[in-house]
């Protein structure tokens, strides 16, 4: 596909979308699989004195005929409601035993219904139930008009495969999109969490400071006519008050916007998890600016997202670590690895971590995985230095 020009990529795809919808993440693979309607044509291939049972010939305009109408139903299975799936596997099935006298091979409209079997609602035992029903069914047929043994067999047996691995295959999405919604879910409360917490810093530092600025207030307008100075002095504290006031409530709004690493690390963990990647995580006791934290709390959640969606790894490390007044975050993967190419996540985490000072380094190297390191500069108040003892915040 890579080969072929920009607008009939585009055409295609818009094609395929319409066909099957794009939410469920498919791509191109229900195309793929129509490949093997070419069984449908192996009596070709086969002498004409082949033994398929008494009467049982090979037809082409009854086979032709029978891809027209299995192609709507296959992909309304696939764009239809929850009933329209199950009306359309059982169409592709009576569609499979309708051609059986026309054609011997008319098993792979029975193998593409028990695929869709295994992805109808209900739970496994009602769906057991069904594929065992359209085996029987067939391996009835098959038996009635008179096909070799190994025929049946063989459909029974790649149909269970089929059903299995597509019964295990659709467990394992839902699975990932219950977790996903669960990850999305602890974001959700995290950050209601760190919103109510601020609301609640604000309201007890501004009805504090509002309450001594009105009282300061009473007191320089009753001064006014007895003690000017004092009154003066009063007004000049309500003016020191209100401006100590605006730089709290100014670092209050900066913690609202900032991203907490351990947030970030925890949300990591559930992301990575939820899509079978171990995270192993170490970090320095850091005392870091709200600033710098936020920065390197983005860039931990850039490169997680950048594992989870194309790395393929099994395994991601996180490292927190300081030396020589600079702060390093490394996050690794065993990944395939690859040339990596700027895009918007990592152009804005370069900017980010250039605009403190600091340098992003990212190895990746074919299926080697991929390695980001960040380096930015402590500051140089004490506030702000890290402790020299290396205590390991968890592991997994």
């Amino acid at each position: 596909m890579k080969h072929l020009s920009s607008p009939l990529l585009s055409a295609l795809t818009r094609l395929r979308d319409r066909l099957v919808p794009e939410a469920l993440g498919l791509g191109w693979m229900p195309i793929f699989l129509l490949g093997y309607l070419v069984f449908l044509f192996v009596p070709v291939l086969v002498p004409s004195n082949a033994d398929w049972g008494e009467g049982v010939r090979w037809y082409l305009w009854p086979t032709l005929a029978s891809i027209a109408v299995f192609l709507p139903m296959y992909f309304l299975a696939y764009r239809g409601s929850a009933l329209a799936r199950v009306l359309c596997t059982l169409g592709i099935a009576a569609l499979g035993y309708g051609l059986m006298p026309f054609n011997a091979f008319s098993n792979t409209y029975v193998i593409y219904a028990a695929a869709f079997v295994a992805l109808m609602p209900g739970s496994m035992w009602i769906r057991l139930e069904v594929f065992a029903l359209l085996i029987i069914a067939y391996c009835g047929m098959a038996v009635w008009l008179g096909f070799p043994v190994f025929v049946p067999a063989v459909t029974a047996i790649v149909s269970v495969a089929v059903f299995t691995g597509n019964y295990f295959q659709a467990e394992t999405v839902r699975k990932r999109a219950e977790l996903k919604l669960s990850h999305e879910e602890v974001r959700r409360l995290a950050a209601l969490a760190e919103r109510e917490r601020i609301g609640r810093d604000l309201h007890d530092l501004l009805g504090h400071t509002l309450s001594l600025v009105a009282l300061k207030s009473d007191l320089a307008g009753r001064l006014v006519d007895r003690d000017p100075q004092a009154a003066r002095n009063e007004i000049n504290e309500v003016s020191r008050v209100a401006r100590d006031a605006l730089a709290q409530v100014r670092r209050a709004v900066t913690g609202i916007r900032a991203a907490g690493l351990a947030a970030e690390l925890a949300s990591a963990r559930l992301l990575l998890e939820s899509d079978g990647v171990t995270l192993r995580y170490e970090a320095q006791d850091v005392a870091l600016p709200a600033d710098l934290e936020t920065v390197l709390a983005l860039s931990l959640r850039e490169a997680v997202t950048n594992i989870q969606r194309h790395a393929r790894a099994t395994i991601a490390e996180v490292t927190l670590a300081c030396s020589d007044g600079h702060v390093q975050l490394r996050i690794r993967d065993n990944g395939v690895g690859s040339a990596a190419v700027p895009g918007n996540g990592l152009s804005g985490m370069r900017e980010r971590v250039e605009s403190r000072g600091g340098r992003l380094r990212i190895d990746s190297t074919l299926r080697q995985g991929t390695c980001v390191e960040i380096m930015l500069p402590l500051p140089s108040s004490d506030d702000a230095v890290a402790a020299p003892t290396k205590a390991p915040v968890g592991a997994t």
